[in-house]
């Protein structure tokens, strides 16, 4: 797949059809992958990769990148592809400056899992079938794949992109998902418990805002949190209020537009389930209004910006029943 990518890149670079590439290449580790842009054959050849670390999603960065002069390649995987449909329902990346290429994707592996099975000092990974043989200071290790893959793969809602120009490998299938299980787990507490879950949980925060920067559906340009007139100015968290307030309002900011793209979670280096805030919106949003996946249809209005006379009453969510 990767000499596939590479070998494409640099076609339609030769030919003039983009005069760069949205892509990734190895950060400061072997499994530390990062976005980067790509402008010659020689960068690709050198730089660019695509393995089981390419977890990043690379719709937001089409915000400015298709504002700048020429066209971008960019591959984007299935889950992205919904982020940058609904970056385009938005009008925030200009179409016609941006050729898509669709990737194949099977799941993605996540790091930290690899050190919460006590694996330290990792100085590299090689894949071998179903499993990565991980190369560490303290010797080698084997794990299978599925026990490190990232959360957001394992309740992978669609193999199927949403948008593109030309694929690279076999186009998938939308698939059922188990991905609002632990949903249903927190709605089924108590509220002081689900209150205790959650303070837990965000007490970690450390306003580093990476949640912010790398999430597609956070795309204004002048945000309310780097208002210094509001009261709220980006800085380290001076009590549990701030801490709630923050990742609170950033929820609401991205009901309905939110794909569940999981790159909050991802990017927090305080591995706190960001991701669960956006998809208990999403839940409610299917409940109240009808299925809805954002990003899935350009033709179709979001529910929060739809006005109909079928639309739920505030008084339906005191009448579902239990503890929600």
């Amino acid at each position: 797949m990767q000499e596939a990518m590479k070998a494409r890149a640099k076609e339609l670079l030769a030919d003039g059809s983009v005069n760069r590439v949205a892509g990734w290449k190895i950060g400061e580790f072997s499994y530390d992958i990062t976005p980067a842009i790509f402008e010659t054959a020689e960068e690709i050849d050198r730089d660019f990769v695509y393995d089981d670390f390419c977890g990043a999603n690379l719709s937001k960065y089409l915000i400015s990148q298709s504002r700048k002069e020429g066209k971008i390649l960019v591959f984007l995987k299935p889950c992205d592809s919904y982020s940058f449909a609904q970056l385009l329902k938005e009008h925030r990346i200009i179409r016609e400056n941006v050729y898509i290429i669709g990737i194949e994707c099977y799941g993605k592996a996540d790091i930290n899992k690899i050190r919460e099975k006590g694996i330290d000092g990792v100085l590299g990974i090689k894949e071998s079938g179903s499993s990565f043989v991980i190369d560490s200071i303290y010797g080698e290790a084997t794990v299978p794949k599925m026990d490190v893959y990232a959360e957001r793969c394992l309740v992978c809602k669609s193999k199927k992109h949403a948008v593109y120009d030309e694929l690279i490998g076999e186009e998938g299938d939308v698939v059922p998902s188990s991905r609002f299980d632990k949903v249903a787990e927190l709605e089924a507490m108590t509220p002081d418990e689900r209150f205790e879950f959650w303070r837990g949980e965000l007490s970690r925060c450390i306003r580093c805002n990476a949640c912010r920067n790398v999430c597609p559906a956070c795309s204004c340009e002048n945000c309310v949190f780097d208002n210094p007139n509001s009261g709220i100015a980006n800085k380290a968290a001076a009590d549990s209020f701030e801490e709630n307030m923050f990742h609170i309002i950033r929820a609401f900011h991205v009901a309905g537009r939110c794909t569940d793209c999981g790159e909050c979670s991802r990017v927090c280096p305080q591995n706190i389930p960001l991701h669960l805030l956006n998809r208990k919106f999403i839940k409610d949003i299917n409940e109240f209004y009808g299925e809805y996946q954002a990003g899935e249809n350009p033709d179709e209005k979001a529910p929060l910006t739809n006005f109909t006379f079928d639309d739920c009453e505030p008084s339906i969510v005191y009448k579902r029943g239990g503890n929600q």
